[in-house]
Parts: structure tokens; sequence; C-alpha cells
């Protein structure tokens, strides 16, 4: 609409300013012209006036011939409408001592005679001769001014003089001034009444376009009860119904996913907590098995100690089942503390380092401040981390790696085990999801450790990545900003370990900002 506004007034300012500078020109012209000829009348009837009264004339000295100029020169003024009068002798004439000086009414015409207008009235032929001039008075007032050039031959041999008669043009001036005057007011009017105009038709032309764009936008931001209003215009209203068609459509589909995903995420709750009292019966009887192994066979041993293992992994699926749901049901509460995440990363290295074929290295550059974060779950993703990279790690190494800086606290999970290609790498985190299905498990895990990790950094308005290379390792970054008013943040610990790094000369080494996700939760902290 501003611009549609913006280009109309452009064009119609440019057509106006067109329009209006042709007729200034226009009517400048016709007046200057008629003002002319009125000047060049004057003249010629004031000349032929004062040529009869020199052809009268039997003057022949110089007092005579004084007088008679003078008696032309009023006769040139009481003919003509204007009073300034300029009489002179022609230069280059011979001599005649009896020939009267120059006389004139006024020293401004005297001063806009030019060179030019004296040259042509003595060289030239025509009865006229006229001259566009300013003539400036005392007070240094400029007056644009016409000045029309005549001969008159004087008796006696006096010879021929020139007349100069000067006509201003203030009139004509301020008749001009009040002209534009006029076209100026006249345009702003018409640039205010088209502006008007335009304004009043294109908010009738926009409205159904702003009517779809409100509708559209409601829709996208989650009002499915969005519609678009009927304005009965035939075009917007086929327009309207496809689309409330189409919203009413989008909108059970939801209403449908909706339902079927609150009674999944129900089942599975309810599954979860139904399934809790046959288990505690079954590890009831499998503490009894237990209790009685010594009387048992080799084979019923073995399959004492495999149900005992199993329950355990089941009881563990359990609980990561809970755990999901509630994220799908987005109600997770937070018991943030104030946590040292080195003192954190430890605890957890001291716990796994048992399970670990090769040694478990915490490397911390920084990170010793507290940080303000719910330790159980951010206890729980280093655990899955490092549990992940002894699955995996082939029984080499693993390197945990704390540091800070200004913004962030970050904690990598370095392992040179098998590592994954482009494509595990972006179903690290599904749920289930094995990169090896075959691979046999060391920690027996469940397949959800990894997304519910990353639920449990989202909840923090944490980032975690990962990046892998087959043969090469993996390496897991989890970075916590240190507050919740931190928006953007730079991670201290780089995504690329610094091995593989120099080897590539990789620029994204050292990582790059990142920006806290939006949490897809209801949040509740607790001091």
């Amino acid at each position: 609409m501003v611009r549609t506004m913006t280009i109309t007034g452009l064009v119609t300012g440019f057509v106006v300013l067109v329009s209006g500078v042709y007729i200034l020109s226009s009517i400048s012209d016709d007046l200057y012209s008629s003002r002319r000829d009125l000047a060049l009348q004057d003249s010629a009837r004031a000349t032929l006036a004062a040529q009869h009264d020199l052809d009268a004339s039997d003057a022949s000295d110089r007092g005579s011939l004084s007088t008679l100029a003078a008696s032309v020169r009023r006769t040139v003024q009481d003919t003509s409408s204007s009073q300034m009068v300029y009489l002179r002798r022609q230069s280059g004439q011979i001599f005649f001592p009896e020939a009267p000086p120059p006389s004139f009414t006024n020293r401004m015409l005297v001063d806009a005679v030019s060179p030019e207008l004296a040259r042509e009235v003595a060289t030239d032929d025509n009865p006229q001769y006229w001259q566009a001039v300013t003539f400036v008075g005392e007070d240094g007032n400029a007056v644009p001014g016409i000045v029309v050039a005549s001969t008159l031959n004087f008796p006696a041999g006096a010879g021929t003089y020139d007349l100069f008669i000067g006509y201003r043009l203030s009139d004509t001036q301020d008749t001009l001034s009040f002209v534009q005057r006029t076209l100026l007011i006249t345009a702003a009017a018409m640039m205010a009444f088209i502006g008007i105009l335009v304004w009043i038709m294109t908010r009738v032309v926009f409205r159904p376009i702003r009517a779809a764009a409100d509708a559209s936008r409601k829709l996208a931001a989650g009002e499915t009860d969005a519609r678009m209003p009927a304005l009965n215009d035939e075009y917007f209203d086929v327009l309207s119904e496809g689309f409330n068609d189409m919203a009413d459509t989008l909108q059970s589909r939801i209403r449908e996913l909706d339902d079927l995903s609150e009674m999944q995420q129900r089942f599975v709750s309810d599954v979860s907590h139904e399934l809790r009292t046959p288990l505690t019966t079954i590890r009831l009887a499998s503490e009894v098995l237990q209790g009685q192994q010594e009387g048992m066979a080799p084979g019923q041993q073995r399959a004492v100690e495999v149900l005992g293992a199993q329950l355990d992994r089941f009881e563990v699926l359990l609980g990561d089942l809970l755990e999901i749901s509630r994220y799908d049901a987005g109600y997770v509460t937070l018991e943030t503390e104030a946590t040292n995440l080195v003192a954190l990363a430890h605890e957890v290295v001291d716990g796994l380092q048992p399970l670990s074929p090769g040694l478990i290295e915490v490397r911390a550059l920084g990170g010793y401040a507290p940080v303000d974060v719910d330790a159980r779950r951010i206890r729980r993703v280093i655990s899955n981390l490092v549990g992940n990279a002894i699955e995996h790690g082939e029984g080499r190494a693993i390197l945990v790696s704390i540091d800070s800086n200004a913004s962030a606290v970050a904690i990598s999970v370095r392992d040179w085990g098998i590592g994954m290609d482009a494509d595990a790498v972006e179903h690290v985190f599904d749920r289930f999801w094995r990169a090896d299905p075959s691979r046999k498990r060391t920690l027996g895990g469940t397949g959800l450790g990894l997304a519910i990790a990353r639920e449990d950094a989202a909840v923090h308005g944490a980032t975690l990545d990962v990046w892998s290379r087959p043969g090469v390792g993996s390496n897991f970054r989890l970075t916590v900003p240190r507050a919740d008013s931190i928006s953007t943040f730079m991670s201290p610990l780089p995504l690329i370990p610094d091995d593989v790094a120099a080897e590539d000369g990789d620029p994204q080494a050292t990582g790059g900002w990142l920006r806290r996700p939006g949490r897809r939760t209801r949040r509740e902290k607790r001091r």
C-alpha cells in the first residue's frame, strides 16, 4: 500500500510539475510577447509623432534646435505610455556644433542601453529595434523591462538622433508571480486531493489482501480457527472459500494428530506404569531364584543371571519411556542449583571408569564457576555421552574436555573408535536408532539415551552437537549458556577435534556462534 501510494505520488508529482512548467512557460511567453508588441506599437506611434514635429520645424541655430529637442522629448512622453526617454545624436557623424546635446528623463534608461543595441540602430535600416533589459534603480532594486530604439532626423543639418524609449515590465512580472502562486496552490491542492483519493482507493483495493494476510498470519501462528471473511468480491470470495476449506481440513487433521499424540503419550505412560507391578513381582521372584543359585545346575544359574540382567535393562527402559513421555507431554520440572560442572564430570567418569577398557581422561581448561542447572539431568547427559564413547571407542582412550567463556560452559566427549558416516550423524539422536544394530552393547542401553540427552540439553536452553568420521572417532559437545538472558553464545570448545582440524585445515575447527534453542517444554525452576 505504501509502495503504491509512493509510486502514484511520484508519477502524479512529475506530471503536475511538467504540466505546471509548461503552463507557466506558455503564460510567461504570451504575457511577454503581448507586452512587447504593445511596447513596439506605442514606440512607433511616439516616433511618428516626434518626426512629424521635426519635419514641421524650421529651427536652424543651436538654441532653437535645443528647444526643438526638448519639445520632441515632451511629445514622446505625451504620446507614449512611458516616461523614460533618451535622445542622443548617433556616433560617427560629421561634427556639427549647432546639434543639441543628449537629453534623458531617467538615468536608468541611459545605463540600460547596451552598445549592441546602439550599433544595430546605427548600422541597420529597420525602423525599430528592441532589447530585453533590467532597469536598476538608485536603491538597487532591479526591474525587468524593454528598450525600444528608433531614429529621428533633425532639420538644419543637425543629423540623425537615436530615440530610446524604456518600458518597465513590473506589472507583467506581478501578473506572472500571481500566476505562479496560483499554479503552486493549485498543484498542492491537486496533490493533496490525489493523495487522499489514492489512499482511499488503495485501502479499498488492498483490503482483501490485508484480510488474507491477517488470516494466514494467524493460521501460521497456531490459531487454527482463523478464517478469511467474505468481502462481496467475486475473485476474493473464491479465494476465501478455498482458504477456509483448507483451514478447516488442516484444523481437523491437527486435532486428529493431537488426539493421536495424546493417546500415544497416555498409552506409553499407562503401559510404563502398569508394567511396574508385574516387573516388581518378577524382580522379587528373580531375587528369590538368585538366592537359591547354589543348588541349581550351571544352565539354570546362567538363566537366573540373564533374567536379572534383562530385568535391570527392562527397568531402565521403563524409566526412559516415562521420561520421554514427560517431554512429549511438555511437562518437565527443573530443579536447578549452582553446580560445578568440572566436579560433576569427574563424578560421572569415576563411576564409569571401571566399565571402560581404556583410560578416561578429564581435561578441565575452565568451567569451575558454578552454573545454575538441573544437576541430575546434566549428569545424565554426560553419562550417556561417556557411555556411548565406551560402547564405540574400541577400547581406546576417551577424552572429556571442559572449558568456559563469558557466555557459556562446554563439555565435549571425544573417542577414537569406529566413528559414523554423515547419514548416521543425522539420525544419531533419533529414538531407538542404532548405527550398527548387530553390535553388542556393553552397558545395555535402551536406544533412548541420546534422544533424552538432547531433550535434557534443550530444556536448559543448551545445544548438543556431534561430529564423527568413520575410522577416526566421534566428538559430542554440550554447550550450556551461563544465564537465561543469553540468547546467542560462542562455544568455548571446538566441535571438530584439534588433531583432525589440523590435518584437514578445516576453518570451522573453532566453532561458531550458537543460538539458544527454543524450549519445547514448560520449565519450572526450584532454587
